[in-house]
């Protein structure tokens, strides 16, 4: 990626659900309506991406696994969201991830700073799944950057059509999305960009509940 400082940071959103009304990509939407203007967010839908094959895996792999690899190489970092299913993430993450750390001569992941969160039904929030998450992009050479989980307890209660409308929980997410840029810069040798409104935010964000 260019590494200007006059460009807009790329983001791209990943959701490991694909249902209709998922939690996770409305959390996504959330944070895209709520970023400051030099920061962009595509959320990229993972519902056309078939399972990891081997076989597949040569000059000419299927169209859906190009147009993701290409989207995260041309992304500055990524926001993956994902559920929990049975104390783990979800296989939808997992499929994606496993195209995503090939070919082997340049996986699109190998240096990329992402930032996981996780929601679940439970007041844990997903928290075993952002493990995994957390343990297998280690595996890809992906950049985590520093900082406190974020983990979405009682999902059903703080999203609501659509929407992340519990502001506690938006605010401790925008922080994530705050390291997540301070990476980047770090990554491209670009001006740190913490400014008045971030360091106002921060100042106020508590962990959620």
């Amino acid at each position: 990626m260019e590494a200007s400082a006059n460009r807009p940071f790329k983001l791209l959103g990943l959701s490991g659900s694909i249902r209709r009304g998922s939690n996770c990509i409305a959390v996504l939407r959330t944070l895209k309506e709520s970023l400051p203007a030099d920061v962009e967010l595509e959320i990229f839908g993972l519902e056309d991406v078939p399972l990891y094959n081997e076989d597949e895996e040569n000059d000419t792999p299927p169209a859906p696994v190009v147009a993701l690899r290409r989207a995260i190489t041309e992304s500055d970092g990524l926001v993956i969201v994902s559920p929990e299913y049975n104390h783990g993430m979800s296989g939808v993450i997992k499929n994606a991830l496993d195209w995503a750390s090939r070919p082997s001569s340049g996986p699109p992941l190998v240096n990329k700073p992402v930032t996981v969160m996780t929601s679940a039904s439970s007041i844990l929030g997903g928290v075993r799944a952002q493990a995994q998450l957390n343990e297998t992009l280690r595996g890809t050479f992906s950049r985590l950057p520093p900082g406190r989980q974020v983990v979405i307890g009682n999902a059903k209660q703080k999203i609501r059509e659509g929407r992340l409308t519990d502001e506690p929980t938006r605010l401790f997410a925008l922080n994530a999305i705050d390291s997540l840029l301070e990476e980047i810069c770090m990554v491209q040798r670009r001006p740190p960009r913490l400014g008045p409104e971030e360091a106002a935010r921060r100042a106020m964000a508590k962990a959620p509940r």
